[in-house]
């Protein structure tokens, strides 16, 4: 799977979301001077970006961009894959489908989606989908070839997979709202939910988001062979428009303020499994760094960050390209990135 540009790979379906009313961000350009301290010793921030691989870096403080970086071979027009960054874009739609009355996080999926009525999310709510608290029995690891996470995000590669059939043979395992597991399929499941009762598909209702925001560039979103968007990993975008998404969350809103806090006291940051992270807990498909939902972030696989502190007005996008094959080296890289960017935005905020 290409990060840089995946609409250039023939071999996979793509739908374009269109930046149909762009607003490019006002440009203030400062130094940032900070040292970042991890994995046993202190760099400067230069040194941070580059050893963490990153393919971009931007940072907004005051409604502008006050940084901007960009790797060799990437640049403003790049779209750069967001992988797992896409479900926080989810979080967005859904939040827009409350906000609507469409939706309620109340609703029981098996109502929304018959399809599902024997499956183990037939019993959930959307809210259970949001805080990937579902009980189904599902492990995400996309270092096992034949796992259920590799074979979900293969029906995106160019096959004859379509991706909902997979979702309608997970099974329950623990009743809902009782344990957190780490799953692309809730993710995929809580996009059919929201579609179902909007009648729009996720690239539907990013292009209504993309224009609201100005958002100054297509995107593409991974599809199957059904045209079923991969929401829970699918998503390219140029890095500004990225910046966009994560600064939603700036926002004095209730849904940013929701899905930016823990709903239970095991889910607070420091409480989740510490073989995904001590840093973080999970809100409504974002990351919190605080318990108050203050400090929240966007995560996807090697490397890919949307932060936001609203305390300090501050978004920040980072992307990268690590490696993954080594549990241990991707483990560190995104140790140090957690470390690493609550500093950059208080050094501008």
């Amino acid at each position: 799977m290409r990060f840089v540009d995946p609409q250039e790979d023939a071999s996979r379906r793509h739908e374009v979301v269109r930046a149909s009313a762009p607003r490019p961000l006002e440009r203030a350009p400062r130094e940032i001077d900070v040292e970042i301290p991890g994995a046993g010793r202190s760099r400067p921030f230069a040194d941070w970006v580059t050893e963490t691989h990153s393919t971009s870096l931007l940072v907004l403080s005051g409604g502008s961009v006050v940084h901007e970086w960009y790797a060799d071979g990437v640049g403003p027009g790049s779209l750069l894959l967001g992988a797992s960054m896409t479900k926080s874009a989810l979080a967005h739609l859904v939040g827009r489908a409350v906000g609507a009355g469409s939706l309620r996080v109340t609703d029981v999926v098996g109502n929304l989606v018959p399809e599902l009525a024997g499956s183990g999310y037939a019993g959930c709510t959307v809210e259970h989908l949001l805080t990937m608290t579902t009980g189904t029995a599902w492990t995400e690891d996309h270092r096992d070839p034949d796992g259920p996470a590799t074979r979900l995000v293969a029906c995106f590669g160019g096959t004859q997979e379509r991706s909902r059939e997979l979702l309608v043979q997970v099974r329950p395992q623990d009743p809902p709202g009782t344990r957190w597991e780490y799953s692309t399929a809730d993710s995929q499941v809580l996009d059919w939910a929201r579609e179902r009762a909007t009648g729009q598909t996720y690239a539907e209702a990013l292009g209504d988001l993309w224009a609201e925001l100005g958002c100054v560039r297509d995107a593409v979103v991974g599809v199957d062979v059904a045209g079923v968007a991969l929401a829970g990993g699918g998503l390219a975008a140029c890095a500004e428009d990225w910046l966009r998404l994560a600064a939603l969350q700036l926002e004095p809103t209730a849904w940013a303020q929701a899905s930016s806090t823990p709903t239970q006291p095991w889910l607070e940051p420091g409480r989740l499994p510490s073989s995904i992270t001590t840093h973080a807990g999970f809100g409504y498909h974002w990351w919190p760094l605080s318990a108050d939902g203050s400090r929240v972030t966007a995560d996807g696989s090697r490397g890919q960050f949307g932060y936001a502190d609203r305390d300090r007005g501050v978004a920040v996008v980072k992307t990268s390209l690590w490696p993954y094959d080594d549990p241990w080296v991707d483990r560190q890289q995104r140790d140090l990135s957690y470390l690493g960017l609550p500093l950059v935005a208080a050094a501008v905020g």
